[in-house]
């Protein structure tokens, strides 16, 4: 197959999953809350067990107003939806699938894809300042906070993963995986998981949207199908999260049957991370702004540089 048309393909392949994955996880995401909470109202769309309740919220946002504010800066704030969206789909580039089943192999993926994720924040600081609403501001600002606050211990316990397998090529962080990472590893897994979470600003770290009060922080002004692109891009950054967490820390396809099922191994890991992130969200209330920073820097920070000294040990005893 012609280099060309093979690149296509899997840019092709790459672009179906990053459509279809966070639907998956929106859809979840209703039931396993229903069942937790014993809601009702998602359970009726479309009779058998609510099927049809994500096409409902499609149909639902698509037939909404898309409103502009008179004294918003009506460019910046129509293309903040995509800013928020687009690096998901960047990163998911590089994430691997399966032996060989890559949308492109960077010798440095890793960071080519945690440079991604942390541009997302862009599209709510641009959201939050174009909506002339000072509490849309407010919340961008609150967004801002997060990311500098949970950045650091998330690429502090990236880089011990990488500094165990002596690589930056998330393929070859897979190949040189051991099951008994899981134990030394814990610590960094933890570590990158919270911050995460705070970086998606998923519960119990949403203190910057808050949506359970009068505001939905950056994008209170935002309605119909650009308000769903914010919301789509929220469940992309669940996909890319576990994805790279399974990559990382659990071993990416390695499973205990044929590596030819490896791509079934990563979407299952991959799907059992989500499943984690939407039970967070149940289990555990909204913690406030100086919880939320003494959390990331009093605590993950330092267990984020043990990691990295615990994995220098290893590395020499062994």
């Amino acid at each position: 197959m012609p280099e060309v048309l093979e690149f296509v393909l899997r840019i092709g392949v790459v672009f179906v999953a990053f459509l279809v994955l966070p639907l998956l996880v929106g859809q979840t995401e209703h039931k396993v809350m229903a069942h937790m909470q014993s809601r009702l109202g998602p359970m009726y769309a479309g009779g058998f067990h609510g099927w049809a309740q994500l096409v409902a919220d499609g149909v639902k946002f698509a037939q909404k107003e898309d409103i502009v504010p008179t004294n918003a800066d009506r460019r910046v704030f129509q293309l903040a939806p995509v800013v928020a969206l687009i690096p998901y789909l960047i990163a998911l580039v590089a994430i691997p699938l399966g032996p060989g089943l890559v949308g492109a192999d960077l010798e440095t993926g890793l960071f080519f894809v945690l440079a991604a994720m942390g541009v997302g924040v862009l599209g709510s600081l641009m959201g939050g300042w174009a909506s002339a609403n000072k509490y849309s501001l407010l919340g961008a600002f609150r967004s801002a906070a997060q990311l500098l606050a949970y950045e650091l211990p998330f690429v502090l316990a990236a880089a011990s993963v990488a500094m165990a397998a002596g690589t930056l090529s998330l393929q070859g962080i897979v190949d040189q995986w051991q099951p008994w990472w899981l134990i030394w590893q814990l610590p960094g897994m933890l570590c990158f998981f919270v911050a995460g979470l705070a970086e998606l600003h998923r519960p119990p770290f949403d203190m910057p949207i808050a949506d359970a009060e009068i505001i939905f922080g950056p994008y209170t002004e935002y309605t119909g199908i650009r308000f769903a692109l914010f919301l789509l891009a929220e469940y992309a950054g669940i996909v890319v999260l576990g994805a790279l967490t399974t990559v990382l820390f659990l071993g990416g396809w390695k499973g205990p049957f044929d590596d030819q099922l490896g791509w079934l191994w990563t979407l299952l890991k991959t799907g059992g991370v989500a499943f984690v992130v939407i039970w967070a969200r149940v289990a555990y209330p909204r913690l406030r702004a100086d919880q939320l920073q003494k959390l990331g820097w009093q605590f993950l920070v330092p267990l984020a540089l043990f990691q990295l000294a615990l994995t220098g040990v290893v590395e020499v005893a062994f």
